[in-house]
């Protein structure tokens, strides 16, 4: 009687196809032939024998699970295994030259060590290209470099590191997206670590594949619950189906142990390692510490001293004023800020930043100043009103911009006495902003500051990232952040302005003392 042999699934024999014809690429077992993981497996399993069809894959884990080795599989079995159609075009995406690179490089490794690839794959290093000559399938690997990306039709994609973008839209993807319409089944890959916010491009796929409304896309997420202590094994295995094959684990326990001992890499470890969504770059603030501080805010009475920070970034933008004093003899500064926006397509800017602009105007947060910029004129009318009903002793400001606004201080009550003695000059550079930064810190941690969770310094300050120099000096960098940093850059600059002890406590003249005298 004849035995039946089951047939193999697409994906069991796009398995076999891997594991017969390529070669490990680099690393201790380099050239010999490939074995893929039991979470490889699955992944192939999860694409490629979907009955509904798979339109796009989402895999992600934290690094050093051979996310782009299991690209590079990918890209070969459509290139010329299996999945090959011929003369197909095949694509990679990433951010920079160098991401794109890196997917090409290791496909060109596995090509040159397989005999059989190599024979009918061709290489051009040059043009990041590989060409299938048997098939005339042709993969090329573009980054947001490119001049364009339209005109193409590509049967499969794979988005490499998307986790890196930053915001909820990126030009290259979306144009690759929709060059796929001419195809009868096209396959979009993206593998990438986590993306830091859930407003980014990758965090907002996730979380609709988490839906489960499509079918056709498929969700492969390892990551370590937030419930799991950080730094142990457990969370580490969570978001890592490497860790007990092939990852180098004392390299990874050493990264844990480095975090644990100093939260300025934590966030980047839970990041990368973890594959949480926290920012990657080093936070001013966490989120829980920030919250810790939300206490009520107190007015200020005509006698409390006070020192701001003023930010007035461009005519079209955020502009932040934020005083801080101290109402009270317990040594907390209780914050006051205020912010503005033209008043003129105030709701079109919150959908364009995805930001509640609107809503926190209507409820009294965010000042709308008239018409489509926020005019010198219109901030130095509010500057005279304030420090004419507070004790205003410094306000601190950035150089630029200032020029313009002088003479509408002027025109507003000010005059070049009172301008010289309130206006302090404050730079936004490692050496103005390091030692600020250290004082407001210090102040955060101590509990010193009440801020009352005022929606627009809460997300400023969930924005704010510090950037270090080799000498360990600090600045907080809007080219860094995520969103607008404004309030605390004023803040900062507040806090930088108002007189410390070594203590971080206000500091004290004795000849504020009527009875103080020299002589004994």
């Amino acid at each position: 009687m004849a035995v039946r042999t089951k047939k193999q699934s697409r994906a069991e024999r796009n398995i076999a196809w891997c594991e017969r014809y390529l070669r490990i690429p680099d690393g201790r077992y380099v050239g010999q032939p490939l074995k893929m993981a039991p979470f490889m497996r699955d992944d192939f399993r999860a694409i490629y024998d979907n009955p509904h069809g798979t339109r796009r894959a989402i895999i992600t884990r934290g690094r050093k699970n051979a996310k782009t080795t299991e690209s590079a599989m990918i890209l070969l079995l459509h290139l010329c295994g299996p999945e090959a159609r011929p003369n197909s075009q095949l694509f990679s995406a990433a951010q920079s030259r160098d991401q794109a690179g890196v997917l090409f490089s290791l496909a060109s490794k596995m090509v040159r060590l397989s005999p059989d690839l190599n024979s009918v794959v061709v290489v051009r290093d040059t043009a990041k290209q590989l060409l299938c000559t048997e098939l005339g399938t042709l993969y090329r690997a573009l980054s947001a470099e490119a001049s364009t990306a339209f005109g193409l039709s590509p049967a499969l994609t794979i988005h490499d590191e998307l986790g890196q973008v930053r915001g909820p839209r990126f030009e290259l993807y979306e144009a690759l997206e929709t060059a796929t319409a001419a195809q009868e089944n096209p396959l979009s890959i993206i593998i990438s670590t986590q993306a830091p916010t859930p407003s980014d491009m990758l965090s907002v796929l996730v979380d609709d594949a988490k839906t489960g409304s499509d079918p056709r896309v498929v969700l492969r997420m390892d990551y370590a619950p937030d419930g799991l202590d950080p730094f142990s094994e457990e969370a580490i295995r969570a978001a890592n189906p490497a860790f007990d094959i092939f990852m180098n684990k004392a390299e990874v326990l050493a990264m844990a142990e480095d975090a644990s001992r100093m939260p300025s890499r934590q966030a980047e470890y839970e990041n990368y390692v973890l594959n949480r969504r926290v920012e990657a770059n080093s936070p001013f603030v966490s989120r829980s510490l920030w919250a810790s501080c939300g206490g009520e805010v107190e007015d200020f009475d005509e006698d409390t001293p006070i020192y701001a920070g003023l930010d007035l970034s461009s005519v079209n933008d955020l502009t932040a004023f934020v005083p801080i004093g101290q109402p009270n003899a317990d040594g907390v500064w209780h914050v006051r800020p205020y912010f503005w926006l033209p008043g003129d397509g105030l709701e079109e800017k919150a959908r364009k930043d995805r930001v509640p602009y609107d809503i926190w105007h209507r409820d009294g947060h965010l000042l709308a100043a008239p018409g489509k910029s926020v005019d010198y004129e219109f901030v130095a009318v509010f500057l005279w009103d304030f420090c004419r009903t507070h004790n205003v002793k410094k306000i601190a400001f950035d150089r630029w911009g200032f020029k313009h606004l002088k003479p509408w201080l002027l025109k507003a009550g000010f005059t070049e006495d009172s301008i010289e003695e309130i206006f302090v000059e404050f730079g936004q550079g490692f050496q103005s902003m390091s030692p600020a930064l250290r004082e407001l810190e210090g102040e955060i941690l101590n509990g010193r500051i009440a801020h009352g969770n005022h929606p627009v310094l809460t997300m400023c300050a969930a924005n704010a990232v510090v950037v270090s120099d080799p000498s360990g000096n600090r600045k907080l960098a809007k080219d860094k952040s995520s969103g607008r940093i404004d309030g605390m850059v004023a803040l900062a600059m507040a806090m930088g302005v108002a007189p410390m002890d070594s203590d971080g406590m206000p500091a004290t003249s004795p000849w504020d003392d009527p009875d103080y005298s020299l002589v004994a």
